[in-house]
């Protein structure tokens, strides 16, 4: 498979639905699907918007790990993701909006660091790096 650390893994098993998959990672269960609107059940959501999901709780889980250690004043930290597809924009690549926003007391210095250490979470260098899929059948 791979010399390197896994970091993260998944599995997905369609026992013939349409297009609803039961999911696993780990102990951990989910059911990917597609609307209705092409063909699927709506059962769960859609694999890109589990990509929006990784990268929405991964920044959101950074910022209150880097909070929480500078000890600021900070309550909630919301974070939402929307995925632009490359044949649907001008800039012709796949795009990751984020809008994170944070309530709680801060200054304009600590919504820099915010901003900062948002753009700086595990999941978000990762499509800004060269990456590889690698498929094979067992």
């Amino acid at each position: 498979m791979t010399n390197g650390k896994i970091i993260a893994s998944a599995e997905a098993e369609n026992n013939g639905e349409q297009y609803t998959t039961p999911v696993r990672s780990g102990e951990h269960a989910w059911v990917a699907d597609e609307a209705e609107a092409v063909g699927g059940k709506n059962a769960g959501p859609a694999p890109g918007d589990y990509l929006c999901m990784a990268l929405a709780s991964c920044k959101a889980i950074t910022l209150r790990m880097y909070v929480q250690r500078k000890q600021w004043n900070i309550d909630v930290i919301n974070v939402k993701v929307s995925l632009v597809r490359s044949n649907e924009i001008p800039a012709g690549t796949n795009t990751f909006y984020c809008k994170v926003s944070v309530s709680g007391s801060m200054d304009e210095e600590q919504q820099k660091r915010i901003l900062h250490i948002a753009k700086a979470c595990p999941v978000s260098r990762l499509p800004s790096k060269a990456n590889e899929v690698v498929t094979v059948i067992l």
